[in-house]
């Protein structure tokens, strides 16, 4: 069902994915980490809602070395899809997943003792080598072995038939707000790769950068990088539209957009939608929108969002429902059914920043993006 929907491109609401704005933004990153530096791009939860197989082939034909996940079933998804380049799953795995690992030859993070061995152990039983990126925590709290306990399991690890370490990595935790502690981060990040260095066991690929580290701290990027949210156009120290990297600026990649369904005249004190949280202070024009919370626009945007209609803004009115919305296009306001509608992105010259959805709400611009349910078609253009 989910494959049936998004390749049914009638349905009025969509999400347009640019892909020469995808390109702009990965150049971006190529152009500030250069030439010696890999890009693993971050390709999780669908591609933070773009389109996981889509946006990963393009992203590889721009020149991306590696593809980042969060889960196992992600990383197959694309095995399935035909790609067959390196793939890491970034977070913490359950060891009974290990042997779908090492069938689809996906690289497997290891963040403990334990995991290590579990995963030897299956891929000696399978007669196959387990390629792994070892997690240091260094002070993100999450998953892997604090920086301070890393030789006791690095050298337990290197020690271990059928594993091949591929990689060493790190997740940095306020690179956007707290330059002392991500500084900090990457001194504990470094006393761990230069440890291996002097071990002669340092892997190939040893990375730290996500995007506001790429964005703005140069000694975070070893020999590869992992960026994410800038990818797909959104700038995590700041919003900032004019702001220019390498000469370019990130562009948001995707535009939300639906149809007018439904068209109608209100009086006075007409209560609009549930709750009648929204009633018409005069004589106005309400018009539906075939788009709601169970699509991904927030519920919380009830009375606060806005719209554009015909090159005009109006606001959401009332309760969002799971599939409609209304908008209330006021006394002389103009809307036909099957007319184009914008949510958030741009479109004919206007613009509605993702951004200022996310004020409005209280929240961030990934949680959005990924809110964008799998009933809504991306559609891809230039």
């Amino acid at each position: 069902m989910q494959l049936h929907i998004e390749t049914y491109k009638n349905r009025p609401t969509r999400a347009e994915i640019s892909l020469s704005r995808l390109r702009n933004n990965f150049d971006i990153v190529k152009a500030l980490t250069g030439d010696n530096v890999k890009i693993m791009a971050m390709v999780k939860c669908n591609a933070y809602g773009h389109g996981i197989r889509k946006i990963s082939e393009e992203l590889l034909k721009a020149g991306a070395h590696y593809l980042g996940v969060a889960y196992l079933e992600e990383a197959v998804y694309l095995r399935k899809s035909g790609i067959n380049a390196p793939i890491l799953v970034c977070g913490a795995i359950n060891t009974g997943q290990i042997p779908d690992f090492l069938e689809y030859d996906i690289d497997i993070t290891s963040s403990s003792i334990d995991k290590s061995a579990a995963i030897s152990q299956a891929a000696v039983s399978a007669g196959k080598t387990a390629k792994i990126h070892l997690k240091i925590d260094t002070g993100m709290e999450r998953i892997g072995v604090h920086w301070y306990n890393a030789e006791k399991f690095i050298n337990h690890t290197m020690e271990l038939p059928g594993i091949e370490v591929r990689g060493i990595f790190s997740h940095l935790a306020k690179a956007d707000t707290d330059k002392k502690f991500t500084d900090s981060q990457i001194i504990r990040f470094t006393e761990t790769v230069e440890y291996m260095d002097r071990k002669n066991t340092l892997p190939p690929l040893v990375h730290l950068a996500n995007s506001p580290a790429i964005l703005s701290n140069e000694k975070a990027y070893f020999n590869m990088v992992r960026p994410g949210i800038m990818l797909y156009g959104y700038n995590p120290l700041g919003f900032d539209p004019e702001k220019e990297y390498a000469g370019k600026k990130l562009m948001p990649v995707m535009s939300l957009k639906t149809k007018v369904s439904f068209f109608k005249v209100c009086p006075p004190g007409t209560g609009i939608s549930y709750g009648h949280t929204y009633s018409t202070k005069a004589q106005t024009r309400i018009v539906t929108l075939p788009v709601g919370y169970g699509d991904g626009y927030s519920r919380l945007l009830s009375n606060k969002g806005s719209v554009v209609i015909r090159g005009k803004q109006y606001p959401v009115a009332g309760t969002i429902c799971m599939d409609q919305v209304m908008i209330d296009i006021g006394p002389e306001g103009t809307a036909y059914n099957g007319d184009d509608v914008l949510l958030f992105g741009e479109m004919d010259g206007c613009n509605i920043p993702l951004e200022t959805l996310c004020e409005k709400v209280g929240t961030i611009t990934y949680e959005l993006l990924c809110s964008i349910s799998s009933r809504v078609p991306r559609i891809y253009v230039e």
